[in-house]
């Protein structure tokens, strides 16, 4: 499966770009036009069960430089987990140890993670800084430590952050952001 493809019976993410959908609240000086779509492509990957941000871009240098094998750039998440029958105040019920292997210590595919900073963000949610991304990463590793994810939403990627659009909007860069 190719990055601009989507998961079987879904439309690609492309999709959602259009006049229709553009954040009002935009204080880029851009102005969409359909000319635009043309080899837009996501930079990434957000699971079907997972919101967010994702990036689209028409620049492969963009896309290496967030996804590219030797990509340093962080990525950000909040993860609502449960742990066994624990769904309320998970961080209480959770052993301390495995949060640390979900820092470092977990392999996926055969092969070892790169370190990652996870932290309690409130007793349901962790946050997850991450600079590699393997497909369903996260759910794996929570998977592997007895957590169970029932909510996942990427908030940042490099120092460019969701903040405030709304679900299915999409906006510009602006003009102090960059990959």
């Amino acid at each position: 499966m190719s990055a601009a493809s989507a998961e079987d019976g879904h439309d690609p993410a492309v999709v959602l770009v259009s006049s229709r959908t553009h954040w009002r609240e935009d204080t880029s000086r851009h102005r969409f036009s359909p000319q635009q779509l043309k080899g837009l492509a996501p930079a990434g990957r957000l699971d079907i069960d997972s919101v967010g941000l994702l990036v689209l871009t028409q620049d492969g240098r963009v896309a290496r430089q967030l996804i590219g094998e030797d990509s340093s750039m962080e990525k950000e998440y909040l993860v609502r987990v449960s742990y066994g029958t624990v769904a309320q105040n998970t961080q209480a019920a959770f052993p301390r140890e495995q949060l640390a292997k979900l820092r470092h210590g977990l392999s996926l595919d055969g092969q070892p993670l790169k370190p990652a900073r996870v932290d309690w963000q409130n007793p349901e949610q962790l946050r997850f800084v991450l600079t590699e991304g393997k497909k369903r990463q996260i759910r794996r590793m929570c998977e592997l430590v007895g957590l169970k994810v029932v909510g996942l939403k990427r908030i940042r990627i490099g120092n460019v952050v969701l903040g405030n659009l709304p679900v299915g909007q999409w906006r510009y860069l602006a003009p102090n952001e960059r990959f």
